[in-house]
């Protein structure tokens, strides 16, 4: 099951509610990428496309994508050896494996490398507009920075206190942060400030430098 598969169950924004994304092409079929770039077009995202892996490298460096749409089999050259790269560089990158040569072994080996999901060719636009909606909704790609801080803070003190088997009243008690902001604060609703930070952070013994870590700060 993919990574994409396991978030299913994670509601979807509807196709037309996608946030436009920024998005890489890298595969040596020129009909194909020229196909795929079109339709991603149309549907509002900023689409690049790349022949070759520096091509790719280099219009990351100038503009990092929310997406690459990596092949695996373009000739002389190896997808495997390409995904290593990106996760040298960019190692949250959310890349979508495309091939027209799947076998379990490969797809083993994708995912240890944190690739969100693995498209087999030839497949319908709806597939890869679906696997897109699953990274938008569990990434948050398309997001602005402070979104995603949010988010992912909301998310971070709620999983802590979860673990704690604390509930709101008990984890307000011992932050001296309301139950209200606290609610607030885990929805996602709004950005706890600093001090609150820290203090939620020190009651449920976490550091909150890693919390700032996994949103990507």
């Amino acid at each position: 099951m993919t990574p994409a598969e396991t978030n299913s169950a994670a509601p979807q924004l509807p196709i037309a509610e996608l946030p436009p994304l920024g998005i890489v092409i890298l595969d040596d079929d020129d009909d194909f990428r020229d196909f795929l770039r079109s339709a991603l077009e149309t549907d509002g995202h900023d689409v690049r496309s790349a022949a070759t892996p520096q091509q790719l490298f280099d219009a990351c460096e100038v503009r990092l994508p929310d997406v690459v749409l990596l092949d695996m089999k373009m000739g002389h050259h190896s997808g495997d050896e390409v995904l290593t790269e990106i996760r040298k560089r960019w190692s949250k990158l959310c890349v979508i494996v495309v091939t027209g040569y799947p076998t379990m072994d490969n797809m083993r080996q994708t995912f240890k490398q944190d690739v969100f999901d693995y498209i087999a060719k030839p497949f319908k636009m709806d597939e890869l507009r679906r696997s897109l909606n699953q990274a938008v909704t569990t990434l948050g790609l398309g997001q602005r920075p402070q979104d995603r801080l949010r988010l992912e803070l909301g998310r971070q003190v709620r999983l802590a206190r979860t673990e704690r088997g604390w509930t709101l009243k008990e984890l307000s008690e011992s932050s001296n942060v309301s139950v209200s902001q606290l609610s607030s604060i885990e929805r996602g609703a709004h950005l706890p400030s600093l001090e609150s930070l820290v203090a939620i952070a020190v009651a449920l013994d976490r550091k909150p430098s890693l919390w700032l870590d996994s949103a990507g700060l």
